[in-house]
C-alpha cells in the first residue's frame, strides 16, 4: 500500500528579492504540480512568501502570487533577519501543514531533490538535511573559511551537520517542538540537531544565483559565524582561562628571570622589552573583555524576552 500523501508546506523568506521572485514562483509552482502528480503531496500543499522587510517591490509580488490559491504572504513590520523570517514562515505553516521544507528564494539550493526529501518523510524521517556534495562554485576563501567554521564548531562541541545550510525538511512534530525554543539569539543550524527526531541527508550540488546579489557578504557571514559559536559554546570563555593561565605563567617565569638578574647584578634596564610586555597584557585584557561582553549582550538580549518579530499582513 502507497503512502497517503500529505501536506507540504514551501516556506521560502525573501529580502529584496524582486529580481529573482517571479522565477522562483514558477519553478517551485511546476514543482509543487510535480509532487502532486507523483501522489507525494495533495492538494492542499502550498508556497509561503516571506517578506522580511525589503525596501524594493518583493511585497508587492508576493501580494499578486497570492491571489492564486497555493501561494501564501507573509509580510513582517520591519526587517528582522533571516533566521527570524524563516522562523515566521514555518511557525505558520505548522497549523496547517505535515511537513514544511524550507529553502532560499535564489533557489541555489537543488529544489529537484525536494521529491526526495518527501519520499523520506512518508518513509517516516521527520528532519531531512539537504547537504551539498561539493563547494566548487565558492570563492577559496569562502570554501577556506566555510570548512574552518565547521572544523571549529565541531572541536567546540557543537552537533551541526556539515555543508549543510537552511535547506531542510521538518515534520509538523519537528516544528512544534521548535517552537519549545525561545531563545533571541537564533542559530537554527545548531538547534535543529537537538531535536534529536529521526533524520537522514539529501545531497545536491548548488547552483549559481540567477540575478540580484547575495544577502550574505562577508560581514553578515562572519557576524552569522560568531553567533553561532557563542551561542552553543562558551568554549571562548575557557579560552580566556587558559590564556590567563599561560599569561600568568609567563609572568612568573619573567619575574624570576627578573630576579635572577637583579640579584647577579647584571639587570640592565630596557623601554622596548617593558612596552612589548605592557602591549601584549594590555592585549589579551582588551581581549578578553570584549569576549564576555559578546556573551553579557547575548544575556542582555534574552532577558529581555522580546517578540522576535510581527507578522504585519497575512495573504492567500
Amino acid at each position: 500500500m502507497s503512502p497517503k500523501p500529505f501536506t507540504l508546506a514551501m516556506v521560502v523568506p525573501c529580502y529584496n528579492e524582486e529580481e529573482v521572485l517571479a522565477t522562483t514562483k514558477e519553478e517551485l509552482s511546476t514543482l509543487l504540480q510535480h509532487l502532486k502528480s507523483k501522489n507525494l503531496v495533495d492538494e492542499a500543499s502550498f508556497i509561503c512568501f516571506i517578506d522580511d522587510g525589503s525596501r524594493d517591490r518583493t511585497w508587492e509580488l508576493i501580494e499578486e502570487f497570492a491571489k492564486e490559491p497555493h501561494i501564501k504572504g507573509l509580510k513582517l513590520s520591519r526587517n528582522c533577519g533571516h533566521q527570524n523570517a524563516l522562523l515566521a514562515g514555518l511557525f505558520y505553516a505548522e497549523g496547517v501543514c505535515d511537513a514544511a521544507v524550507s529553502m532560499d528564494a535564489d533557489l541555489q539550493d537543488d529544489i529537484n531533490v525536494v521529491e526526495q526529501m518527501c519520499q523520506k518523510f512518508q518513509d517516516g524521517y521527520e528532519i531531512v538535511y539537504g547537504v551539498r556534495k561539493r563547494r566548487d562554485t565558492d570563492t577559496p576563501f569562502k570554501r577556506i573559511t566555510a570548512e574552518g567554521f565547521y572544523k571549529v564548531m565541531r572541536f567546540m562541541g557543537v552537533d551541526i551537520i556539515e555543508n549543510h545550510a537552511d535547506f531542510r525538511l521538518m515534520s509538523k512534530r519537528a516544528l512544534q517542538w521548535l517552537k519549545e525554543f525561545e531563545e533571541v539569539n537564533l542559530f537554527l543550524r545548531g538547534i535543529i540537531p537537538l531535536l534529536g527526531l529521526k533524520s537522514d541527508i539529501v545531497y545536491y550540488d548548488r547552483k549559481e544565483r540567477l540575478a540580484g546579489e547575495s544577502k550574505y557578504p562577508l560581514k553578515k557571514m562572519l557576524a552569522f559565524a560568531w553567533d553561532g559559536i557563542t551561542s552553543f559554546s562558551i568554549a571562548p570563555l575557557r579560552f580566556i582561562t587558559l590564556l590567563g593561565i599561560a599569561v600568568l605563567g609567563v609572568s612568573l617565569i619573567l619575574s624570576i628571570w627578573a630576579i635572577i638578574a637583579k640579584l647577579s647584578g647584571s639587570a640592565v634596564s630596557g623601554w622596548t622589552s617593558m612596552m612589548l610586555i605592557l602591549l601584549f597584557l594590555g592585549g589579551v585584557q582588551m581581549l578578553s573583555i570584549g569576549i564576555i561582553g559578546e556573551y553579557i549582550g547575548k544575556i542582555y538580549k534574552e532577558t529581555k524576552k522580546r517578540p522576535r518579530f510581527f507578522v504585519e499582513k497575512i495573504k492567500g
